[in-house]
């Protein structure tokens, strides 16, 4: 009869695995792969949006899965930071993204290209764009999207993995006298 909740020690690690994978983190590949994430979306949202004439503020939500996804696979984190990163890189964009949106539409309105209305954008811009184009709806689902980036941004790892990182955590502990 098969053991189906027996270690499988096929799958046993070293005993650096856990140091390995501490230290395979990357906040900074995280950052950098989440901005990108966030220009190509932010590209992306303005011109289906533009194409089919319609606003979709939920599309802020897919963002997060998109941010999420990406800063877990780039930094590999494995501690808060990665999701505290993912849900503030998400909200940035989504401010970024509703920006270029609105641009977007104003281009096509006034029949001009949307990086001229981007570049003319100053101080007196702001307060009308908060004004009449961000709604409530627009902040809630950035905020869902935060969340869905956060839940999204740690690594997963195999049970033989998350034993080496306790372990090696441990021991580092057990180390230094705390």
């Amino acid at each position: 009869m098969p053991k189906r909740h027996a270690g499988d020690h096929s799958s046993e690690l070293d005993e650096n695995a856990g140091m390995h994978l501490l230290e395979d983190q990357s906040l900074r590949d995280s950052v950098v792969a989440g901005l990108i994430v966030v220009i190509l979306f932010s590209a992306l949202w303005a011109m289906s949006s533009t194409l089919i004439s319609r606003i979709f503020p939920w599309m802020t939500v897919v963002l997060g899965i998109f941010v999420g996804l990406i800063v877990r696979r780039a930094g590999r984190g494995l501690d808060w930071r990665f999701p505290v990163l993912a849900a503030a890189i998400t909200l940035l964009g989504s401010l970024v993204s509703n920006v270029v949106v609105a641009a977007a539409f104003t281009a096509a309105a006034l029949d001009t290209s949307t990086f001229t209305i981007l570049r003319a954008v100053t101080s007196m811009t702001w307060p009308v764009f908060f004004d009449e184009v961000v709604s409530a709806a627009d902040v809630v689902y950035a905020f869902c999207g935060a969340g869905v980036a956060a839940f999204y941004a740690n690594r997963r790892l195999t049970r033989a993995e998350y034993h080496a990182v306790r372990k090696w955590q441990e021991e580092q502990k057990s180390n230094s006298g705390g």
